[in-house]
Formats: C-alpha cells, structure tokens, sequence
C-alpha cells in the first residue's frame, strides 16, 4: 500500500505528535508498506529518508501551547506537488483542524483520508478564523480516529461525527531494553520528569514543590529532568535545590535510557491532555507511575490500578504519594507489572495493525482510484 502521512508539526521540535507519526511510519515501512511523511522541517535539516521536507514552520499559539506550523501559499504548492508524486492509495493526517500541512492536504486530495485527532481541545482563535474551511475539511475526511475517550467525544458532540478509538502507540521493545544513564538511579532514589517544564500546564513547579517537601526528610533524594526550557523562565526566587539534575533535551535513545534511571516517574500536569504519551513510555521502561488524576491520565493508567493518581496542582498529595512509594518497593514492582500488561496492547507493531485496518474500510469506502492532480511536478520535486 502507499500512504501518505502528514505531521502538522515541525519534526525538529519534540512532542507527542511528531513522536506518533515516526514511529507509526517506521512500523508501517517494517510492515512493508511504502510511506511518505511530509512535515514542516527545511532542505537541510537532518530528517529520514522517507521523511519531505514542506518548508520552515513558524510558531503558533495552539492548545495551550506553542506549534510550530506551516501554513499558506507556498506550503500549500508544496503539498500539491508532494500528493501528485505520492499517488497515494490513502492520505494520513493529524490534526486537520488545525491551520496547517494537515488541513492544507485534506483539501487537495483525491485519494481516501484518514485522519487522527490527538487532542481534546473544542475551540481556539485559529480555528475560529479558518471557520469556513473547517466544514470543507471534516467533509473530505473519509474515516477518524481519535487517540483517547476525551478526543473521540469531541468529534461526537462538537465535530459531528464519531471516530475509531486507537490509542497512541509505543515502542515497547526500545524503553524495556535501553540500560540506565551512568551514575543513575541514586542510592536514596530518584523521581524524574519529562517535558518542557517551564510550559506552566506541565506542573513543574507543583513537582519542584513536593520534591522540597520530601527531600526535607529524605536527604540523598534525587530529582532528574529532561526536557527543553531556561532555568531563568521557572522564576524560583528560593533557588534549585541540589538535588535536582536538569538533562536538557535529550535524544529518543537517552529518552529511554532516562526513564531506566527512575524510581518513580512524576506527570504533574495541570490540563489539556487527552492522552499521555510520556507515561506510556515510563510504564514500558518500567517506572511506576505518579500522575495528576487528570481524566486522560486516569485512563492510561487504568484507573489507578497501573499507577498512582494524586488531586490535579495538589503538592502535598504529590509529595505523601512519593514517600508512599519509595518506601513500599513492592508497590512499585506491582504498579510496575499491571503497567507492562497494560502497554502491552498499545505497543507499536499492535496498534499498526489496527490502524491498516482503518486504511482499509476508508478505501473500501470509496473507489480506491488515486485521481491525477493538476500541475504534475518534475521527477523528483516537491517544491
């Protein structure tokens, strides 16, 4: 089969978006499809081979954080060029109500679409602006998925249609494998956290709080955090504690070897996840689990049977949820194996499958015929 994937997002920022859309083209190539992804990223970024390049994105206010978007006249010849080219038996893409590559090529295809809803966000001043289009573009969608619950209850009652649920997936095999950073996981233990912690729906500070709470009486206690921001943005007047090790960002393959290094993974996140794609990733490490009882999170987790939940911005909850688990290795070793049974069904080659399945009713729901397109590009262009 030839599929086409569009990611809306620039692939040289990290996020839950790009992530979903290499891995799922990686499995899909495994599988022995032929895929092309486009993506906003330049001519000379470092990129895979099945990935083009649509052009540099521009930062975009977007779901309570910044997207980096490529959007207008020029992305869109390139999108045009990339489909003729491509003729692709199906059309991916992610996010279509956003202003981007994704909307861009909903418009222009003429083969069958499929498109993956991540988030659960119901309105916002960009899609209030492209209003018009957006109706054209939910009618050219031929099948939906949404990664969670909360995102396919959107397309019910505010997208007019419903969605197959297919939740993001990991790779299982790359996080359970992948061996500790040097030095790592301290004798007293060690708590981490993964993102961009100075974006203030990430709850950092609620982190940083209760980890000055427990060190208080755990002296030794280690916090480890990954992830893209300036210290100078946290605006922590007390300082940093010693204890607190900041990586930066970091690799996919560090990622892993990261989440090897924890006793307990920390998502203090306050709102705006329909999903949770870092703590999938921490169950396949191995890491028990504590997260905010955000409805998304409580889901992954399996109501709290594969992880601790605390009270959404509640550091003193945070902070005796920790001590909890560090003291209690077999509530850990527990919370860690019910997690393992539960990522098992979300691991990459599972969900693959799933997802051809998806390709397959959209083409049996039309021709299956992939129309030429106006203005064929030269062999090998797409811009």
């Amino acid at each position: 089969m030839r599929i086409g994937i569009v990611c809306p997002y620039s692939l040289n920022t990290p996020g839950g978006v790009q992530n979903h859309v290499r891995d799922l083209a990686e499995s899909l190539i495994g599988l022995g499809h032929t895929v092309s992804v486009l993506a906003p990223a330049d001519e000379d970024d470092p990129l895979p081979g099945y990935v083009v390049p649509a052009g540099r994105a521009v930062p975009v206010r977007y779901n309570g954080s910044v997207a980096r978007l490529a959007f207008g006249p020029i992305s869109a010849t390139r999108v045009r060029r990339w489909l003729s080219a491509g003729r692709f038996d199906v059309l991916h893409v992610h996010e279509p109500i956003s202003p981007s590559l994704s909307m861009l090529a909903v418009l222009y295809s003429r083969a069958p679409v499929v498109a993956t809803f991540h988030t659960a966000m119901t309105r916002s001043r960009a899609i209030v602006a492209a209003q018009g289009l957006l109706q054209l573009v939910l009618e050219k969608i031929t099948a939906r998925i949404a990664v969670s619950d909360l995102a396919r209850r959107v397309q019910v009652e505010h997208l007019d249609g419903g969605a197959w649920e297919i939740p993001n997936g990991v790779a299982v095999a790359r996080f359970a494998e992948a061996t500790p950073l040097p030095g790592w996981p301290g004798e007293a233990g060690t708590v981490g956290f993964l993102g961009r912690f100075t974006e203030p729906r990430k709850g950092f500070p609620i982190l940083l709080d209760a980890y000055r709470r427990v060190v208080a009486h755990r002296p030794g206690l280690r916090l480890l955090v990954a992830g893209p921001g300036e210290l100078a943005e946290l605006g922590e007047t007390g300082g940093i504690p010693d204890g607190v090790t900041f990586l930066g960002k970091v690799s996919e393959q560090d990622k892993a070897r990261m989440l090897q290094s924890l006793d307990v993974y920390v998502a203090p996140n306050t709102h705006g996840e329909s999903f949770g794609m870092i703590l999938t990733e921490a169950m396949a490490a191995g890491a028990p689990v504590v997260a905010s009882d955000l409805d998304a999170f409580r889901r992954v987790l399996d109501g709290g049977r594969a992880g601790e939940l605390f009270p959404v911005g509640d550091a003193a909850a945070l902070a005796g949820a920790l001590d909890r688990l560090l003291d209690d290795p077999g509530r850990r070793s527990e919370l860690a194996a019910r997690a393992r049974q539960v990522v098992a069904a979300m691991d990459w080659p599972v969900v693959a499958e799933r997802v051809l399945e998806v390709y397959a009713t959209a083409i049996e729901a039309t021709s299956g015929v992939v129309a030429d397109l106006e203005d064929p590009p030269r062999a090998g262009s797409v811009d």
